[in-house]
Formats: C-alpha cells, structure tokens, sequence
C-alpha cells in the first residue's frame, strides 16, 4: 500500500505527475463502493489543481513535497463554494460555504488536493457508520456478505483502504475516525482535542468533537496531523520499543471480546512483550462508571440536541428516523444533568490520570468485534446495542479528554482487528511516535 512519503518520492523523482494521482483516484472513486463513499467528488477542481502543481514542478518551484497527492475530506468540513451536508438531506437546500475550514485551508496550503467529500453517518451520530440517504458503503474486508464498515467517518476510512487515496479526514467525538480505522484494517487518529481548529465544521458535541486523520501508516497520521495543526509537515521519529511501559486495563476494555478480537489482541500483546515492551496490568473498575454518568446520553446526546433544535423542530422528517430518535433523546436532560456530567467528567480524568502514571500508553481493542454484517443491524433495539458496543473503548478517549491511535494488529487475510493506544492529554506527538515502533513490531510479527 502507499503512504504519503512514497508518493511525494514518486511526485519528486518524475516517476508518476499529480495529474495521474487525481485521475487514478477519480476512477476508483467512479468504481465498485466508490459512489457509496463518497457523497460529492470535485473533479473538476481536482484536476485542475493537479495540472497547477505539475506545471509549478516542472518549473523548478518550490513545493510541499506532498503537493498534488490527492486526499478525501469528511462531509462535515466546510468547503468553499460548495454546501456541507454532513451525510444529511437537512442542508441539501443550504447556501454554498463561503470559506473552507481551517483544516481543510491548511491541507490545502500543503499541497494536498482534495478529490471528494467522503460519507458518513447523518451528523456523525453513530458508530456504525450506516447512512440511509447516500448508501452505505460496504466494508472492504467481505463485501459478499455486506459489513458495516465503521463510523462516523465510513466513507473516508472505505476510501483508503480500497486504494482511492492514502489517506483523508474525519472527526472523531467518541471514535469515528478509529473505529472505521480498526474495522477496516487502516490506521485513524484522535488528537487531543483543543489541538486542531473546529471552526467551519457542522459540530455534534462542542466538547468532545476533534479533526483527526485516518491513512495507510502512522506515519501518514503524523503527517497529517502536523499539518492540521500548524500548517507544516512534521516527521516523528518513532522510540525504541524496548523498555516502554505499557499500561494493560484488566477490565471493561475488554468484556464481550469476540473469538477473533480476543485472540488477536493477545497475539498483538505477547508480540510487543517479545519486542522488549513491558506490559503492566492495570485494574481500572472506575471506567465501568462511565456509561451510569452518561446514562441520559451525556454531553453529546445534550450539545446536539441543542445545536440541531431548530432543524429538528422545522424539518424532523429529513432526519434517519434512527439518528433522529438518537437527537430527541437529549430533550430529557436538564441543566443540572449537565453540569453534574461536567462535573463527573472532570473528576474522572483526574482519578485515570493518578492510576495511568507510570506507563507510556494504554492498550486495549479498539472495538471489542469484527465488523457486523449490515444485515444484522435491521432493527433498532439490535442497532442501538452494537453501536453502544463499538463506542465503548474508542470513547473513553474523548470523555478523558486524551489523544488514542488505532492501528491495525491482524494477519494478512484475516478480518480486520485494531488496537488502541491511549496517550496522555497533550501527549499526540509522544504518542504517535510510540504508535510507529508498535506499527513496525506489528507488521514484523506478520
């Protein structure tokens, strides 16, 4: 598969123009789940801002070296010029974005050229990544039998891992950019998430939202998230992995594990132990309080009902009747709820911080199940369950207030299983760093 960095020494060497990149992304995108993954492709612009960087290259310019790779955007990003949908009829009638967010500017200014909007859960508001108005796009691993492929950020995640681009972004609120990741067998980062600018994207939860992104490499994530915060590119040399402490939790993380997942989680464990790492068991009862705290829905279900009340009032019927149930359900909070979540929140960060000192990062599934088949997810009750399951790990991320990165831990030509490392608040530069020594261990042990 290629990465960010073989591409830009393609571009550089003469091996392949950006011209040929876009255009080969736009056929893909044209083929087999392409339509289904992406809800608007800007060809147009694409390409034309291809033949730019070739024409500034073969003049000797000075250029990003990731100037003309292609890229996907998540449908929840304001472009300028175009209307943000967010995976929804609800703005199809909206006015065009005036401006790009800063995220998608600052890819932008890198060179990037973006090929698409990519698909998603209406508003973002699940973890199954299913959409009832685009399609749902299948997930690469079995298309025969028809899986889900993760969200909310399916169609970025189905992109790269079917080779349309190497990399995209997505947003994760409680793990749509790592659960998609581990489903499909790429890798998905969520920074911390004051770290990169939120301006210009439709919000789901104004405290936990964060811009990641999801690739074929860590090293792809690094990059781009350097850029998604500064504006620059970033190389991050990765740390030895022996002697780093890793912090394994003994419960919640790992309760209704799959066959699959189990064994190779613990595969993926006993090879980080042979590469040198030291695993230390942690037992963390305190995380099990996490679902009574957000019983009512918690500070999604409360800032999306807020944000979406106008909508939901004048248009409810352009709603998926799934995610609009999900949405009303934050009516029956009040003030006190609230802030007594806030409040709950706070003090939890403070009681994991006391028991993770020590340790380099955590590590745990990032979903306890392989991918579900679409099928099985016909009705509410079983949907709802499912997507409370995928959301469990990843979310703990976003409720702490800390960065993780998923990265895949399966064999070749087995379904997708990823492993998550939780880093500290403030730590994301640390933490991919360490995710490049356990990527490297990982893909030795193959």
């Amino acid at each position: 598969m290629d990465t960010l960095l073989t591409l830009a020494a393609r571009l550089r060497s003469g091996a392949v123009t950006s011209v040929e990149l876009v255009e080969r992304a736009l056929e893909r995108a044209a083929e087999g789940e392409g339509p289904r993954a992406f809800t608007r492709l800007s060809a147009e612009r694409a390409r034309a801002t291809a033949q730019a960087h070739d024409g500034l290259r073969a003049a000797g310019a000075p250029l990003s070296p990731f100037a003309g790779i292609p890229i996907t955007v998540k449908d929840l990003f304001d472009m300028v010029g175009e209307v943000t949908t967010a995976g929804s009829r609800v703005f199809e009638d909206a006015a065009p974005a005036q401006a790009d967010a800063p995220a998608v500017a600052r890819l932008r200014a890198a060179g990037f050229v973006v090929v698409g909007r990519t698909n998603m859960t209406e508003f973002a508001y699940s973890g199954l990544g299913m959409n009832v108005h685009y399609g749902t796009p299948r997930n690469p691993w079995d298309r025969a039998t028809g899986r889900i492929p993760g969200g909310s950020s399916s169609g970025t995640a189905v992109a790269v891992a079917d080779g349309i681009t190497v990399a995209g972004i997505g947003t994760d609120t409680g793990g749509s950019c790592r659960i998609p990741a581990a489903l499909c067998g790429i890798v998905g980062f969520k920074p911390t998430a004051s770290r990169i600018p939120r301006q210009g994207i439709v919000p789901l939860s104004t405290t936990l939202d964060s811009v990641g992104p999801l690739a074929a490499s860590v090293e792809c994530c690094a990059i781009l998230d350097a850029i998604l915060e500064a504006g620059t590119p970033r190389m991050e040399d990765s740390l030895p992995i022996d002697g780093l402490r890793f912090g394994v939790p003994q419960d919640y993380v790992t309760e209704d594990m799959d066959v699959t997942v189990a064994a190779t989680y613990e595969r993926a464990l006993a090879c980080l132990s042979a590469f040198g790492a030291r695993l230390v068991p942690l037992s963390m009862p305190m995380l099990a309080e996490i679902p009574r705290i957000s019983a009512k829905g918690g500070l999604v279900a409360a800032e999306a009902y807020a944000w979406h009340q106008p909508h939901l009032e004048r248009t409810p019927h352009l709603y998926d009747p799934w995610v609009l149930q999900r949405f009303e359900a934050g009516k029956s909070q009040s003030a006190t709820d609230y802030i007594g979540t806030q409040c709950a929140r706070e003090d939890m960060i403070e009681r994991v911080a006391r028991e993770t000192r020590g340790v380099d990062a955590l590590l745990m599934p990032t979903v306890p199940v392989v991918a579900p088949a679409i099928a099985e997810l016909s009705d509410t009750e079983t949907a709802n369950r499912t997507n409370l399951l995928l959301l469990r790990n990843p979310s703990l991320a976003n409720f702490l207030d800390r960065c993780a990165l998923s990265l895949p831990c399966h064999q070749q030509d087995e379904a997708p299983v990823g492993l998550m490392l939780m880093g500290e608040h403030g730590g994301d530069r640390r933490l991919l760093a360490i995710g490049k020594a356990v990527e490297l261990a990982l893909a030795t042990d193959r």
